[in-house]
């Protein structure tokens, strides 16, 4: 099995290091990896059962990507088995004018996860240090200091019993261009192209500075950021889910104690 440890974000992280077209995580043919996603969705499935059994704890995923990375195939095939009590989606698009009336982490405090439940972020609190520095609507001071309130929330989240799983999934520009066409090009599929991700586009080179340094200054030991390469749809699965199944497994889940008062009863 490949190592996560070339694709754990560091001090001295570049992008470019990591290639989109990768996919390590893929061993055997097509049907073994097909099955093997299907088996790590099964076990994830039980690994929640058991986090939601021991009531104390709970699991954050955070999805990042640029348009067409695939966030919401990654929430589709990851949790594919999951009962669907046990995970809460937030999907976080611009603002709202409530939500600009007060700090940009407010929105993000509302839908952390519960004790025993796992949450996935399709898009986060990281779009406030990425859209805002492309537009250039703050300096680079405050986007600093971003970056250390982004760290101290996650500390928080942590330090109060959250598993926080950063991915950054990660296609190059020409991925992007052949899955923008088959949107446009197919009309069961047109509801998910907006003019807007032409616009966004054409600032690829800002957005993957901008994605570079954000992952740079924010993946820290209670919250490290993997670089999911992601141009392979069924490589991005597999990788994912290996890795929050292995996050899972190291949190040694114990389920209550069996109850004295049940000992012998006998149900008629």
């Amino acid at each position: 099995m490949a190592s996560f440890k070339k694709y754990r974000v560091g001090s001295k992280f570049k992008l470019s290091q990591i290639d989109p077209g990768d996919t390590a995580f893929c061993e055997g043919n097509e049907a073994a990896q097909r099955e093997e996603i299907d088996a790590l969705a099964v076990e994830l499935d039980e690994l929640q059962n058991l986090l939601h059994a021991e009531g104390k704890r709970k699991v954050l995923l955070v999805l990042q990507g640029m348009d067409t990375s695939g966030k919401d195939g990654t929430v589709r095939w990851v949790f594919s088995r999951t009962s669907p009590l046990g995970v809460r989606v937030a999907a976080f698009k611009a603002p709202t004018e409530e939500e600009r009336a007060r700090d940009y982490l407010w929105r993000c405090h509302a839908v952390v996860p519960r004790t025993g439940e796992i949450a996935v972020w399709n898009r986060s609190h990281y779009e406030d240090v990425l859209v805002p520095v492309v537009e250039g609507w703050i300096d680079k001071a405050e986007t600093k200091r971003r970056y250390a309130q982004i760290n101290d929330f996650e500390r928080l989240l942590v330090e109060t019993g959250t598993a926080v799983v950063k991915c950054m999934l990660h296609i190059d520009k020409d991925e992007q261009r052949e899955r923008l066409q088959a949107r446009i090009d197919t009309p069961g599929k047109q509801w998910k192209f907006s003019m807007g991700d032409l616009e966004v586009r054409t600032k690829w080179p800002a957005y993957q500075r901008a994605y570079e340094s954000a992952l740079s200054a924010t993946s820290t030991e209670h919250a490290p950021w993997y670089v999911i390469p992601a141009n392979s749809k069924r490589h991005r699965n597999l990788m994912i889910a290996q890795l929050l199944v292995k996050t899972l497994r190291q949190m040694k889940f114990k389920a209550p104690a069996p109850d004295p008062a049940l000992k012998g009863m006998i149900v008629k």
